[in-house]
């Protein structure tokens, strides 16, 4: 348990809407929120059948009462506790994201969402604003930037320990769409495959998402402009399962992104790439615990995870000793113990710290919807697309 969340003198409440059985992220969001003892889950609605929910929801431990059918039942019935619960997160299909933060911030609820945001660009500005106006802590889990190593290289951008980043290159390869999957054929259903529950594009929602955020963190910069390329290559197959794109950072750097679930034999590639002008800065996500750093005429150094020379950034979202290693799911949780230090800062009125405020946040959520917006339009004009940030 945090200082910050000692002060309170209790752990935060915490409801969960979805991800319930079968679901792969439910089960990260659960063990992330209690990996750091920060967070109570006391109300759940883990399906959209009210009569699962319930029995899951007892299933994992919640109280028959606060085991609930509906996001609606949820909402009302914490309302009316004394007890009732201060955070919630959202884990649910892509579609239900705005209606579920709207009834959340109506109850002056914090909130932690999966991504994306929402499923257009309207609905996530919209969002922005209302976020804003309720004062409100709003965490969007851009997981990724959780793990110490991504924020060691974010850190060494932001202080400028090698220069004015130059050039930026990341990507996202996936391979487990490399063939029509039995929802395009027919045999099962998968909302993964509906653009009216994932918005226009599968591909950009789903890791493209991911891939941006993770070039926006890591250069501390947004995107200025792109000229994308986005097409299925499986024959078959309707939804998005490719994306190229060619973009400039504000400080008119270039950088490449290109991102595919269809990547026949790739395991899960994230991997990024910064050039700035006195060396270099590498990470993989299949080899979490180390980032490479390479000075122009020196030798390359490795950045071990606890190791010495990191960041307080770092050091910070760094749970075990060297050598003993650190993922996926503690990743996640460093999002969650952020917003609980973020969360509870604002309830004693006091400010948190510093280190605390690098989560993701409503606005790089809509950040994300912008790119994704102006990455469609550029890929059925064919051209180049200038935007500006709108919020």
């Amino acid at each position: 348990m945090s200082k910050t969340i000692a002060k309170l003198g209790r752990r935060l409440r915490l409801g969960v809407i979805g991800g319930g059985p079968g679901s792969f992220i439910g089960p990260v969001h659960r063990a992330a929120a209690r990996l750091d003892d920060n967070y109570e889950i006391v109300a759940s609605v883990l399906s959209s059948d009210p009569d699962r929910s319930r029995r899951e929801g007892q299933a994992i431990g919640v109280a028959p009462d606060r085991a609930y059918g509906t996001a609606t039942e949820l909402f009302d019935g914490e309302k009316a506790r004394e007890d009732g619960i201060d955070v919630v997160a959202i884990m649910t299909p892509n579609d239900s994201h705005y209606p579920l933060c709207l009834q959340a911030l109506e109850n002056g609820l914090d909130i932690i969402c999966d991504k994306p945001l929402t499923t257009n660009l309207r609905d996530a500005n919209d969002l922005v604003h209302r976020v804003r106006d309720a004062g409100v802590v709003f965490c969007q889990t851009f997981n990724y930037s959780g793990f110490p190593l991504v924020r060691q290289a974010m850190a060494m951008v932001r202080d400028g320990d090698l220069g004015d980043v130059r050039m930026i290159e990341v990507e996202y390869v996936q391979g487990h769409n490399a063939a029509l999957t039995a929802t395009e054929s027919g045999e099962e259903s998968n909302w993964h495959f509906d653009p009216a529950r994932v918005g226009e594009s599968l591909i950009l929602g789903d890791i493209g998402s991911h891939a941006h955020h993770l070039a926006r963190f890591v250069t501390c910069q947004d995107l200025s402009r792109l000229t994308a390329d986005i097409t299925s290559v499986v024959p078959g197959r309707t939804a998005h399962d490719y994306a190229g794109i060619l973009f400039r950072l504000e400080n008119n750097a270039p950088g490449v992104m290109w991102v595919t679930q269809a990547g026949a034999g790739a395991v899960h590639g994230l991997y990024f790439r910064v050039f700035c002008a006195k060396g270099s800065l590498e990470w993989a996500q299949e080899t979490p615990n180390q980032l490479t750093c390479s000075r122009i005429g020196e030798p390359a150094t490795i950045y071990e995870r606890d190791g010495p020379g990191l960041k307080p950034e770092a050091a910070r979202a760094t749970r075990v000793g060297i050598g003993h290693p650190e993922g996926y799911q503690e990743a996640f949780a460093v999002l969650y113990a952020d917003a609980a230090e973020a969360i509870v800062a604002r309830k004693l009125g006091e400010k948190p710290d510093r280190l605390a405020l690098d989560f993701p946040t409503v606005e790089d959520g809509a950040r994300t919807m912008q790119f994704i917006a102006a990455a469609l339009e550029s890929s059925h004009s064919g051209g180049w697309i200038d935007y500006q940030v709108a919020f």
